[in-house]
């Protein structure tokens, strides 16, 4: 199995960066702007980009309020079923870091290198938005391929 990872730190307090990625209010700031489902363990989170049907589902594996978001991919795109998506958030020095694991992947393939990029782009679309830039979630999100968005 192969994983993409992810370290980002992010000049926020721990909670605010943990309620951005914990609740479907701050995931739609940071990662697409249609989430539907309940963001608690057990239940499922649909990601919307643009389209009549979920993108991606997610079952909520664990919420560590401060701590941990993970999330088992239920459906979505074949490489991403029965992989899962964890936030380990920490503090070190004076920053919040979340390091990021999308764990499980069967090969590394071209659509594994275009999700790492994607994920490096909405991980740094977290820390812009929690710093006082923008946040850039779908469809302001950054575009990093003309034939996957």
């Amino acid at each position: 199995m192969h994983d993409i990872r992810h370290r980002v730190g992010v000049l926020a307090p721990r909670t605010q960066v943990y309620t951005m990625l914990a609740s479907r209010s701050g995931l739609e700031a940071v990662w697409t702007d249609h989430v539907e489902g309940e963001s608690e363990p057990g239940a499922k989170l649909a990601f919307y980009f643009g389209g009549p049907q979920p993108a991606a589902v997610m079952e909520i594996l664990e919420l560590s309020p401060d701590e941990r978001v993970r999330w088992g991919c239920v459906e979505g795109p074949q490489e991403w079923v029965d992989t899962t998506l964890t936030f380990d958030i920490r503090e070190s020095d004076a920053e919040t870091v979340v390091l990021f694991t999308h764990a499980g992947w069967e090969e590394p393939s071209e659509f594994m290198h275009h999700c790492s990029t994607k994920w490096a782009t909405v991980l740094i679309g977290l820390r812009s938005g929690l710093e006082g830039g923008s946040f850039t979630a779908f469809p302001d999100d950054a575009r990093i391929s003309s034939s996957w968005r």
